[in-house]
């Protein structure tokens, strides 16, 4: 007669383990390595963690997810502690990360953590991030030496100026400080970028915040020497270096980013502007500007040259006011004040009737048509900003990114009527 030990199947065996505060804060990654791994998973407290890694046990784990949030920046210490342990032992890291300073997010990722995915999860990212922590890397032919690769690096952008496309020049001009001109900016860029998967468009997005720019850190992309020297002198430029200044965010879309320093917004005049904006509309069929909240010199160049010039604005008296005073200068100077368009972040929902009724009266006191209402994106805008990357790739049903994405296809869908037409 068998006994009942040999009837019982064998446990699982627990390769991976989340290592947390307290797991249940991240429910929809308990849902997620349940139909990755099934029940060959494990978790540990930070406490826990410390001791199991100093076990021979811990050399069966294939990784670890290490799950973090803003309450657990106080006690880094002991969270660097953890990922030094597993990175002794050669156990790969999957850095789980929700509402994180950039700083610290900064600092755990240069400890050595092999992967990170933002919280919450985007469909498919945990998937994603195991397969890549768990390949194999490949075996170094023997007495050479591997030469340094920037693996995953942003790089500059690989076709060849031609100077073949006359681009669609769409300046964004934040009305007040933090009303979300420079995510509307890096968020449209990339949803034209991405509005078609065959025959897209070629898209640039340029910051010309040379002091507070924030598209860099908005895409994660590094700041560039080069940005300085064209700036420095655009008279000696031409499109190839203006490209080779550039880097390119997931292979689509190419950015010219801020300077590496705070630079005077006087560094460039209407001239050097005009050049910039010649070599980005030769070579791309849509240029995106992060322009910067002060008007300077040449944002004249900028607007007269526009196609559509985004002038983004929130529901309070300090943008009424704003918009007022800037129509009148605009008016006192003769330019072209009716390239302006109208776009009001977090707008009210369509079911605040009386907030509705406060848009309609702002638009009507101030003779403006208020022609682009985006929702408010919540907590998910900081996130994505956070984490460096646009909208679409972290919280693809957000309101706020679905707008985005129907405005860019109306752009797309315009612009190619346009071209039809001139054929």
């Amino acid at each position: 007669m068998s006994s009942v030990a040999t009837l019982q199947p064998d446990p699982a065996p627990i390769v991976a383990c989340t290592i947390s505060r307290n797991v249940q804060n991240f429910d929809l990654l308990i849902d997620d390595m349940e139909v990755e791994l099934g029940e060959s998973w494990g978790d540990l407290t930070f406490e826990d963690a410390l001791l199991f890694l100093d076990q021979l046990e811990s050399k069966m784990l294939d990784f670890v997810a290490i799950a973090v949030d803003g309450e657990d920046e106080a006690d880094l210490g002991r969270i660097t502690e953890v990922i030094a342990k597993a990175k002794a032992k050669d156990i790969r890291i999957v850095l789980i990360a929700d509402r994180v300073s950039p700083v610290a997010l900064h600092q755990l990722l240069r400890l050595g953590a092999d992967d990170f995915v933002p919280y919450p999860l985007p469909n498919g990212a945990l998937h994603e991030a195991i397969a890549r922590v768990r390949k194999p890397a490949a075996p170094l032919p023997r007495a050479e030496t591997p030469a340094p690769v920037e693996t995953g690096a942003p790089q500059a952008p690989a076709f060849k100026a031609k100077g073949d496309r006359d681009g669609v020049l769409l300046p964004v001009h934040g009305l007040s400080g933090g009303v979300g001109a420079s995510t509307f900016a890096c968020n449209l860029a990339w949803e034209l970028a991405t509005v078609s998967k065959t025959d897209g468009p070629r898209v640039c997005l340029i910051d010309l915040d040379f002091q507070y720019g924030a598209a860099a850190t908005y895409l994660d992309l590094p700041r560039r020497e080069a940005v300085f020297d064209i700036l420095s002198d655009t008279a000696s430029a031409d499109s190839d270096s203006f490209l080779q200044a550039m880097l390119t965010f997931n292979d689509r879309l190419h950015v010219f980013t801020a300077p590496t320093e705070m630079l005077p917004l006087d560094i460039v005049g209407a001239e050097d502007i005009a050049r910039l904006l010649d070599m980005a509309q030769a070579n791309f069929d849509f240029v995106v500007i992060d322009m910067p909240t002060t008007v300077v010199a040449w944002t004249e160049t900028v607007l007269t040259r526009a196609h559509v010039y985004f002038g983004l604005m929130e529901l309070d008296l300090r943008s009424a006011q704003n918009v007022l005073r800037l129509v009148r200068a605009l008016k006192a100077e003769g330019l072209p004040h009716e390239k302006l368009r109208y776009v009001l972040n977090r707008a009210p929902r369509f079911t605040d009737l009386s907030a509705k009724s406060r848009v309609k009266r702002m638009a009507e006191s101030l003779s403006i048509d208020i022609e682009i209402q985006l929702p408010d994106g919540g907590v998910a805008v900081t996130q994505a900003n956070d984490h460096g990357l646009p909208l679409s790739e972290t919280a693809a049903k957000n309101p706020l990114r679905r707008e985005l994405q129907k405005l860019a296809k109306s752009l797309h869908d315009l612009n190619k009527s346009v071209e039809t037409g001139k054929r």
